[in-house]
């Protein structure tokens, strides 16, 4: 009886435990991004470094002293500085367009190693306390309880970011959780918390600051207009519009429209000036909940107020399609974003939006006679062509280009681009016209990236790549021994790099078709650790050897996942597009799940075994960025060479039992992220 409430109470604490490790992992990729806006832009930089420093503390389970009393100082400490130091860019140039030039704050050389280093620290420190718990109990038993507290610790996020909760939130959930854990506390202990709590309330109750579910928002005010900075740049601002660029659009239309739709809709500028000139319908599709809240509450003009438009929350292109609705002109409203989908995966926002697919659905969802318009403030002639040059295919014509007040036909300024598949609908003073210019082909929805101008990786991106795997290479060394004592698990790294490429693509393809918003990426986190759990399950209950079998199903899956494109699945009903999309996903993630869970189950030296795999998963991790060469369809064909390398040199551990528990720590690692 006492042995059984022993393993209940470590079955708590590694649940708490758990919990707290994806809880704070969340919260880094949030607040450093606010802070720091150019982590917004590399796809998964402080998630390579929580996946490192996940790596570090389990690689230490069994060593002193014990990290974890450390975890909230070093918390304290990443997310004052960050808090501090905040890096503020303008909006120029760049290899990608919305790289901008730094204005305030320490130098990217500088922040940036900091940033992943500090990140590595804070996980490690966490992650220790995780391993340690997890040691006490039967591995199958810990790996369970793990990744339950891993899902509640993505439910519970989602939920604050549901309510609009903001930093302080998370802060009372992670004190909360470290008192749990801690026990007694010691003074400085106690005293981290409460900076802890000092910093995020800093952060939250600031005059003028809001948290959406992307953003941190600062609002101020000059007289009627009202400024919106997203995460330190300037981002939008309600003015009144009358008399206004945005009036321009309409000039170049022979009729007026009668149903509008806004995509981008923002603080509500394009509804009223839709609403201005006759519009008896807008509706107005805004992805981010707060921003529109603002537009509501300041606009000097009320149109989210007027009874003739519908506010819409959604992304843009997932409304585009799955609405029956036609419009006699859609506008694409600088819908540009500061964020990416999520910690992982290089996909903006907004970067659906403009891929030749995207334009076409617009120009599908367009009543007879209707218009399509698009603007921005291009930075690049290339950019603004390749827009252009996309319309121009869709529509059969080239677009009528406007210029805004202050443009001068120079690059940089607004530029506006509108089309029509019918001629008579438009009214052009000036077609786009190239001007033997080469003309960059269009963004397409496998390969969605419209300021990327060629098929390359940018040098930025490739320094900071070597960087991650030299101090990973480094950061294991030492904290796991000889590299020689992992040869003997080399499928193990083989796996982990095929695992991070595999759910990547899966995030990218729930992105295209049920939109980018946090919910959906929410959802596609919890479902593959729900799929872990299922294989736990699963392996719980047989010991058979299942090898060839499930290396078979995986190949079924990747090969099913291959032959049916992402896009095909666009033209189905939500419920059906649902449940291929989820099969085509998470059949071969759960048949590689199964396939981990079981080679564990014989691994005789677990960390020899974890730091190979940990090494895997950081390869994977670093591989993600061929999809800005090959585009996302071809990481399969990578997922299924790493995986047939894993069946290559697939080994079997000694029999050892000590081994086996000790070595499922290692599974989680690989998809809890």
């Amino acid at each position: 009886m006492a042995r059984d409430r022993t393993m209940a109470r470590d079955r708590t604490e590694l649940f708490v435990a758990s919990f707290l490790m994806l809880f704070v992992e969340l919260v880094l990729i949030r607040w450093a991004g606010a802070y720091v806006v150019y982590l917004s832009y590399f796809a998964n930089f402080i998630l390579l470094g929580s996946f490192l420093g996940i790596g570090v503390g389990f690689l230490r389970a069994r060593r002193e002293p014990d990290l974890f009393r450390l975890a909230p100082i070093l918390l304290v400490l990443f997310v004052g500085v960050v808090k501090a130091l905040p890096v503020r860019i303008d909006r120029t140039g760049g290899d990608l367009v919305y790289f901008g030039v730094q204005t305030h704050g320490l130098p990217t050389w500088v922040m940036l190693p900091f940033i992943f280093l500090a990140t590595a620290a804070v996980m490690a420190s966490i992650a220790h306390g995780v391993a340690l718990r997890f040691s006490r109990l039967p591995a199958l038993d810990a790996y369970r309880a793990d990744i339950i507290g891993s899902i509640c610790g993505i439910a519970v996020f989602s939920v604050l970011a549901l309510l609009g909760a903001g930093p302080i939130a998370w802060g009372l959930v992670v004190v909360a959780l470290f008192v749990v854990l801690l026990r007694r506390p010691s003074v400085i202990q106690v005293i981290a918390l409460a900076g802890l709590l000092v910093v995020f309330a800093a952060g939250t109750f600031r005059s003028g600051t809001i948290w959406s579910p992307y953003y941190r928002l600062e609002v101020t005010h000059d007289g009627l207009e009202t400024a919106i900075d997203a995460n330190g740049v300037p981002h939008q601002t309600a003015i009144v519009t009358t008399g206004s660029d945005y009036e321009d659009i309409y000039k170049r239309l022979t009729h007026p429209p009668a149903r509008v739709l806004v995509v981008g809709a923002g603080n509500g500028n394009d509804v009223a000036v839709a609403l201005e000139h006759g519009a008896t319908h807008v509706d107005a599709v805004e992805i981010d909940p707060e921003i529109q809240k603002i537009g509501v509450q300041f606009h000097p003009q009320h149109p989210y107020q007027d009874p003739r438009v519908t506010r819409i929350i959604a992304d843009g292109r997932a409304y585009l399609e799955r609405t029956h609705a036609r419009y006699d002109l859609i506008i694409f409203a600088l819908p540009d974003s500061l964020t990416l989908v999520a910690g992982q995966s290089a996909i903006r926002l907004e970067s659906f939006l403009f891929t030749l697919q995207a334009f076409q659905a617009a120009h599908d969802r367009l009543a007879p006679g209707g218009s399509f318009a698009i603007y921005n403030f291009y930075r690049e002639q290339w950019l603004a062509d390749r827009l252009a040059g996309t319309m121009a295919d869709v529509f059969g014509q080239r677009p009528c280009l406007d210029l805004g007040a202050n443009g001068g036909g120079s690059v940089g300024q607004l530029s506006i681009f509108i089309d029509s598949a019918d001629a008579s609908a438009l009214n052009c003073a000036t077609r786009w016209d190239p001007a033997g210019r080469q003309v960059v082909a269009p963004a397409v929805d496998d390969r969605p990236f419209p300021y990327l101008k060629g098929r390359t990786i940018p040098s930025r991106y490739l320094l900071t790549v070597a960087l991650i795997l030299l101090a990973s290479a480094v950061v294991v060394r030492l904290a796991g021994g000889e590299f020689r004592s992992m040869r003997g698990y080399t499928d193990l790294f083989f796996m982990g790099a095929a695992f991070l490429l595999l759910e990547t693509k899966s995030v990218v393809q729930f992105a295209l078709l049920f939109g980018t918003t946090w919910f959906v990426n929410a959802l596609v986190f919890g479902g593959v650790l729900l799929s872990v759990l299922i294989a736990i399950e699963v392996e719980r209950r047989s010991t058979v050897d299942r090898r060839r079998m499930l290396f078979g199903l995986l190949s079924i899956g990747l090969l099913v996942a291959w032959l049916v494109p992402t896009g095909s699945l666009l033209g189905l009903a939500p419920v059906p597009r649902f449940l291929a999309a989820t099969g085509l996903a998470f059949f071969p993630i759960f048949a590689a799940n199964l396939i981990f869970a079981s080679r564990f189950r014989d691994t005789a030296d677990p960390t020899a075994a974890f730091g190979a795999n940990l090494l895997g998963a950081m390869f994977g991790g670093t591989l993600e960025y061929l999809s800005l060469i090959t585009g996302y369809r071809a990481l399969l064909i990578v997922v299924a060479i790493l995986y047939a390398l894993a069946y290559v040199t697939y080994r079997t551990g000694g029999p050892s039992t000590a081994g086996a528990e000790r070595a499922s720590p290692a599974v989680p690692q690989s998809s809890s992220v």
